[in-house]
């Protein structure tokens, strides 16, 4: 595969858009159709073949513009100076003037100036510069270059080919300094512009991947942004992946004495297959959220799940509740996040817990969205401010529901201590567990959906 091909589709994936080794072999087989030379249809080709939906065709677009302007004078590049030395990578044109001391505006100066950029790829390329992660790695990055760019000899090249070649004289120090000056502009815009494409959005990958495991109490304004992204790229995955396990289940096994009696005129040859149907309950949950103050560094994190799972089960109801429950699925269905979030916390934030309010509220008010085919998962702490638990009412909600699922942001040793109630429902639940990272909610998650697979 084309070596400048490989490397955009490692700077789409970094960008975010998904682009599978089968679209990758489809990028390929467009490109040896249509090759560089027209850049517009090849843009358009290598979106069809690398990007699913309008938001990946956007990003495509973006990170194409941006790569591929680095290599409009490749071939030009290669032909015009078979530098000695190891496989060159293509040339970007760069933007400001090269030195006119040098010639490389008059006379022959194409050429020059497509050996400059043969020659600064060529170097970024043994010093490896497409595997810079951090932009502190910019400087060293571009000294490197320049390093292996071993500019005295460029120089005394360019200044003899400036040159009557039966006179070849050497190239004065003021226009060496010039080139000097004009070739470390040209490496740090490279370097630069390879970090936008290489190493920011890998150091951003990395600190996503930090955000989600750690605590979520001690989460920042900067993780929850980056946890925006990280939670929907958790829905969509548990989405497609229990979404497949479906269709594998529907599927099912031949139904041998089925198979038998509906062939039984074809004197037993089976050309009508009969398959064993298990039915399986679609997810259906039904999702409460604690929103009190005793879960405040919490409750963006728990809503912000909430949120994104609203694309992610077909079947979903959520309700937020600190002292009073409400039913929140047309503000996180309609608003943004942001807003949503402001108008939960508005109308149900804040106030004491009250966990035995919640159940009556959730009995009395939708008692019709739970049954036999539901999963209850409730997010918090179980602390219910010494008001009464009512486990009566509790029994009842476990005994509609499939299932009943509690993620606690408390770790266990605190279970029971002051007003925490959790020893007292823990008998009640189908399931249990910690839930501090991100990680551990979508594991919780992934667990409950299984139940319907």
């Amino acid at each position: 595969m084309d070596r400048s091909l490989t490397g955009f589709i490692r700077a789409l994936r970094l960008a975010g858009v998904p682009a599978s080794p089968a679209e990758a072999i489809d990028a390929a087989r467009a490109l040896a159709l249509i090759g560089f030379a027209d850049r517009a249809t090849l843009k358009y080709a290598l979106g069809v073949a690398l990007a699913k939906t309008a938001q990946d065709k956007a990003t495509h677009d973006r990170v194409f513009d941006m790569y591929h302007s680095l290599a409009q004078t490749d071939e030009a590049a290669r032909a015009a100076l078979p530098l000695q030395r190891a496989s060159m990578q293509e040339v970007p044109p760069r933007t400001g003037q090269a030195p006119t001391d040098l010639g490389l505006n008059a006379h022959g100066g194409r050429s020059h100036r497509d050996e400059l950029d043969a020659a600064l790829r060529q170097a970024a390329d043994q010093v490896g510069v497409d595997e810079i992660r951090f932009a502190s790695q910019i400087p060293f990055f571009v000294r490197q270059i320049l390093q292996a760019l071993d500019l005295p000899a460029l120089a005394a090249r360019l200044g003899a080919r400036s040159q009557d070649p039966t006179t070849p004289t050497p190239i004065e120090a003021s226009a060496l300094q010039a080139l000097s000056a004009w070739l470390q502009g040209q490496a740090k815009a490279w370097v630069t512009q390879r970090f936008e494409l290489f190493g920011q959005p890998a150091t951003e990958q990395f600190m996503t991947e930090v955000a989600v495991h750690r605590p979520l109490g001690r989460m920042g304004p900067p993780d929850i942004e980056r946890m925006k992204i990280a939670v929907a790229r958790m829905a969509k995955r548990l989405a497609a992946k229990h979404s497949q396990r479906r269709r594998r289940r529907r599927e099912g096994h031949i139904d041998l004495r089925r198979t038998l009696r509906a062939n039984a005129g074809h004197d037993g040859v089976p050309f009508h297959l009969k398959m064993k149907q298990q039915r399986r309950d679609k997810p259906r949950l039904v999702v409460v959220c604690d929103v009190s103050g005793s879960v405040a560094s919490h409750v963006r994190f728990l809503l912000l799940f909430l949120y994104a799972l609203q694309g992610t089960v077909t079947d979903l109801r959520s309700f937020c509740f600190s002292h009073r429950l409400l039913n929140v699925d047309t503000a996180l269905q309609t608003l943004p996040f942001d807003e949503a979030m402001d108008l939960i916390l508005r109308e149900v934030g804040g106030a004491a817990t009250d966990y035995g309010q919640a159940w009556i509220d959730l009995l009395d008010l939708h008692a019709d969205c739970i049954d036999r085919h539901t999963t209850l998962l409730i997010l918090g702490d179980a602390r219910s401010n010494h008001t009464p638990p009512r486990l009566d009412l509790f029994t009842q909600l476990a005994d509609r529901a499939k299932r009943v699922v509690w993620l606690c942001n408390e770790p266990p040793a605190r279970w029971g201590s002051g007003d925490s109630c959790m020893h007292q429902y823990r008998p009640l639940c189908t399931h249990v567990s910690h839930c501090a990272s991100a990680s551990d909610l979508e594991r919780a998650i992934d667990e409950a959906l299984e139940a319907y697979t």
